[in-house]
């Protein structure tokens, strides 16, 4: 139902306001555990996301302008750990949108309401921006509430981004949480802690909670109500440099060392708690339907994300020297970038890599985690799917490509180039590294001269494992304007712009 909003909104007789009710039905309403989210907001249509207290069905009020519509969702029972998402078609480009969300308990009685807001992207060319990191609450550093909490997230908020992309690490399964960390120089880092965040995550009860402990920060969650999320996924949603088929042998795993097993929990659990669609019915049942991780984002005429997903198609991680192509991405998700790149009409396509492109990243001493092999000569391994993808670019003639990524916890900017590079066919482009948001910092890592990358920019920790308090926390922030100029600035814990770079479209 569209129309002009007057009072309150009515579902099965329940006044769907804000207004207080009876205090017996105020103690007894269902409120929301870990706020609301928004995700994959287009031109026309994005996610809604909220967790209930106990079983009930997603119910939004969504308003832009003047004009007001209601809308049933599924419901959230304890099969989805009592969340719930909402897919909205129809939503008008370029506006503003408030959608207030509630669950209706099963007298038709409306809980706790809270509020999510958006911006659809127009179709006309506009400024647009987004911010993106990686790697939240990693390597023992939690939410301090001494220090207030997440701060990044705060300083991410504070440039009023269009959307958020959180480029993976979007929880650390693997990374317990102690009360009390001793820094180096003799300080006491203090973090909250939860049941499910105090070992490594086995069951979907414990992966299920380390996605609700973030959630406990004020500063995510006020950040997630006002600025859209694009989420992808990376290792540590379920375990350190993991691949399909892996067998782990940490002695911390005591009830599952198979990483098959592990990742299926991990996926249901990330699933539930990201505002993505997902493969059943959003407005009708329950229930879990797996979603497709890689996906285009279209944000207007100046902007497609694209997302990809470096983890479920990778193969084992090996020291990356076979002449014959391995896993990375796997065919279908190579076809499908090329594809859907080559037909973008946008000005900018920014893929959007749960791992870097240059960078060394190893796995023990001898393997990579990353497509990155030392060997500075032609592809090889893992190599060779990007350099498939490349090449199909520059064939096609495509322009206005940028790379971005997080996963080693230092930030950068690299430039590629033919002319530095032991494989050549391909165009120049960038690639810009951001996080961790809310971890401990490495780096600098060493550069593989496959593709020519020269390292134009870098921030890291100056010692390994650096705490959070030191500030060498990173994310970056893009804004296009209306004739196409993109400019991209790489930034710290503070919000502060350490380097940027102004791009003009070809």
């Amino acid at each position: 139902m569209l129309g002009a909003a007057a009072g309150p909104m009515v579902f099965g007789g329940a006044a769907f306001s804000s207004r207080a009710g009876a205090p017996s039905l105020i103690r007894d309403r269902i409120t929301l555990t870990s706020g609301v989210q928004s995700g994959d907001v287009t031109t026309q249509s994005g996610v809604v996301w909220a967790r209930a207290s106990r079983p009930g069905r997603l119910v939004a009020r969504v308003r832009s302008g003047r004009r007001t519509r209601l809308v049933r969702g599924p419901w959230a029972t304890p099969d989805t750990d009592l969340t719930a998402k909402l897919v909205l078609d129809g939503l008008a480009p370029g506006r503003d949108h408030d959608v207030e969300l509630g669950f209706l308990d099963t007298h038709g009685q409306v809980g706790e309401l809270q509020t999510a807001r958006f911006s659809t992207a127009s179709v006309q060319p506009a400024r647009t921006s987004f911010v993106w990191t990686g790697d939240t609450c990693g390597q023992g550093w939690g939410i301090n509430p001494d220090l207030g909490g997440l701060l990044g997230y705060r300083a991410m908020h504070a440039t009023r981004p269009d959307c958020f992309i959180h480029a993976g690490d979007t929880i650390y399964a693997d990374g317990p949480l102690e009360e009390e960390v001793v820094e180096p120089d003799g300080q006491v880092w203090r973090n909250l802690v939860t049941e499910e965040v105090s070992k490594v995550a086995e069951t979907l009860t414990e992966f299920r909670g380390r996605h609700r402990y973030n959630l406990l920060d004020d500063n995510v969650r006020a950040m997630y109500a006002d600025v859209p999320v694009i989420a992808q996924w990376d290792d540590h949603e379920t375990t350190n440099n993991w691949w399909p088929g892996e067998v782990l042998e940490d002695p911390r795993y005591t009830q599952e060392r198979r990483v098959d097993v592990l990742a299926a929990r991990a996926r249901r659990a990330w699933q539930e708690n990201m505002p993505i669609a997902d493969g059943r019915a959003h407005r009708r049942g329950s229930g879990f339907g797996e979603a497709r991780i890689y996906r285009k984002i279209s944000r207007g005429p100046n902007l497609d994300v694209f997302c990809l997903d470096m983890r479920t198609f990778k193969g084992e991680n090996t020291p990356g020297l076979e002449k014959e192509k391995t896993r990375l991405l796997g065919e279908e998700q190579v076809d499908w970038l090329v594809r859907e790149v080559r037909r973008s009409r946008a000005t900018w396509k920014v893929i959007s890599a749960d791992l870097p492109l240059g960078i060394v990243v190893p796995d023990g001493e001898v393997n990579q985690e990353s497509l990155a092999n030392r060997d500075p000569g032609a592809p090889l391994g893992k190599e060779l799917e990007i350099a498939e993808v490349l090449s199909a670019f520059k064939r096609h003639g495509v322009k206005n490509i940028v790379w971005i990524t997080a996963d080693v916890h230092y930030c950068a900017a690299h430039h590629y180039d033919p002319a530095r590079a032991g494989f050549t066919d391909f165009d120049p482009f960038w690639e810009f590294v951001a996080g961790p948001i809310a971890a401990g910092t490495f780096g600098p890592n060493e550069m593989d001269a496959t593709f020519g990358p020269e390292v134009v920019f870098s921030a890291h920790a100056d010692t390994p494992n650096e705490s959070p308090r030191k500030g060498h926390q990173f994310f970056g922030h893009a804004e296009i304007d209306s004739d196409g100029q993109l400019t991209v600035s790489l930034r710290d814990l503070t919000g502060a712009v350490l380097w940027s770079k102004e791009l003009e479209p070809v």
